[in-house]
């Protein structure tokens, strides 16, 4: 089927194609009257500019986008990732606006800085969400040379000038540890997620505090890529160590289910022998047994807060880090007293 071109508008409504343009673009140049008939010829012919030729006019793509440092294979299985653009597209949809993902290799912020360029010198994407953030991110940098609107989905601290949605990690930390520390236990386990993410390291920083405040005897941290495969590791080798831990925090749920079969495949009885506390509450979570204490929060509501805060920056408006409600503990079988 031949697409509609502005050639075809002009034709039918009588018009020069630079009128057809100054309609479609909402620019001075044509009275009202031809405007909304040139409008409504181009509704009928299923007319849709193409993304150069909305650059070329200046008009929004009306498209954000969203850049992933991960396999496409895993995507299907992060929840984490799944529930944050489900809300972001969610939020997203009430104001007709698109969202275009794109995987990018792990560890390749420069692949992913040219598909910022590009998105944005070609007029794909009106903005973009910047997730995974490390210190001294060059990302953020980046994209403010570039021009490109941007929001930080994570702490405002490796941020420079971009805007951020971000919770309040500390919090959560300090609610699991104490929760442990209540039921009576002295060696915790931290197995987190990849070192030098902005949330990572504040993630470490608040365990180490509260360790140090709570009557906590042992406590050691591994560090990962979040994957099930690398939980399952790490759980395996702190139950093989002297002394063990009673009670292990990890940093996804992926990581702390895999941590549970692990568990059970050494012969520890959860929670009689071991506790575990997981981020990120999935539904999985309370599906498995026994239940997953977690610490949850309503990613889906994330998300649709960091939409919104980039549709701001897109609509010029000037805002600054935004803090959402931190991830609070619920507590369900996989923690008890220690035997």
């Amino acid at each position: 089927m031949k697409r509609t071109t502005i050639a075809d508008i002009a034709r039918e409504a009588g018009v020069s194609k630079g009128a057809v343009s100054y309609a479609l673009n909402d620019r001075p140049g044509v009275s009202d009257a031809t405007r909304a008939r040139i409008l409504a010829i181009a509704e009928r012919l299923g007319f849709r500019a193409s993304a150069a030729a909305r650059a070329l006019a200046g008009a929004p793509a009306k498209v954000v986008g969203l850049a992933l440092q991960r396999p496409a294979s895993t995507l299907g299985v992060e929840p984490f990732f799944m529930e944050l653009v489900s809300g972001v597209e969610a939020e997203l949809s009430t104001r007709s606006y698109a969202l275009m993902l794109r995987m990018v290799p792990d560890d390749d912020a420069a692949s992913e800085i040219d598909i910022y360029r590009r998105w944005w010198v070609e007029g794909r994407v009106d903005g973009v969400l910047l997730c995974d953030v490390r210190a001294d991110d060059p990302r953020v940098p980046a994209v403010e040379e570039i021009g490109l609107p941007a929001v930080i989905v994570g702490p405002p601290a490796a941020g420079g000038g971009c805007a951020s949605v971000w919770s309040d990690d500390a919090v959560s930390v300090a609610e699991a540890l104490e929760h442990l520390a209540d039921l009576g236990h002295r060696r915790v386990a931290r197995v987190a997620g990849i070192a030098d993410l902005a949330h990572t390291a504040a993630r470490t920083q608040a365990f180490a505090q509260a360790c140090a405040r709570l009557p906590v005897t042992s406590s050691n941290t591994v560090w990962t890529d979040y994957t099930g495969e690398a939980g399952a590791r790490a759980t395996r080798d702190l139950l093989s160590g002297d002394p063990r831990p009673t009670a292990i925090v990890y940093d996804n749920d992926i990581m702390a289910i895999a941590g549970l079969a692990v568990a059970r495949d050494m012969g520890c009885s959860v929670p009689a022998d071991l506790s575990i506390v997981a981020w990120d509450d999935s539904p999985v979570c309370g599906l498995v047994h026994p239940p997953l204490t977690a610490l949850t929060r309503d990613i889906s509501a994330y998300g649709a807060h960091a939409a919104r805060l980039l549709l701001s920056v897109i609509g010029g408006e000037e805002v600054g880090s935004r803090l959402h409600e931190p991830a609070r503990l619920i507590a369900r079988g996989s923690t008890a007293p220690p035997r």
